[in-house]
């Protein structure tokens, strides 16, 4: 029974630590860097210029203040914009 009760307490522990590093956010530098490479490959229109250089701004101006988890959100927008 003791050892029933470990089994659950390590197995439950896993999935907990495993859905936890799925959801830890990009580094906001590596997601500002691919949606500049997308950026530079991508022909978006003018008024889709405009609305993704608005996100970038946003999503810069959260990573220098330390919040990944909202500047990834920001430049997430932006891909979604490019198509990517």
């Amino acid at each position: 029974m003791k050892n029933l009760f470990v089994s659950i307490i390590v197995l439950t522990a896993g999935i907990y630590s495993g859905n936890a590093a799925l959801a830890a956010p990009v580094p906001c530098e590596e997601a500002l860097k691919e949606l500049r490479a997308a950026e530079a490959a991508a022909k978006p229109s003018d008024a889709d210029k405009v609305k993704i250089s608005d996100l970038e701004a946003k999503g810069i101006e959260r990573c220098n203040a330390d919040d990944d988890k909202r500047a990834d959100e920001f430049f997430s927008q932006a891909m979604k914009i490019l198509g990517k």
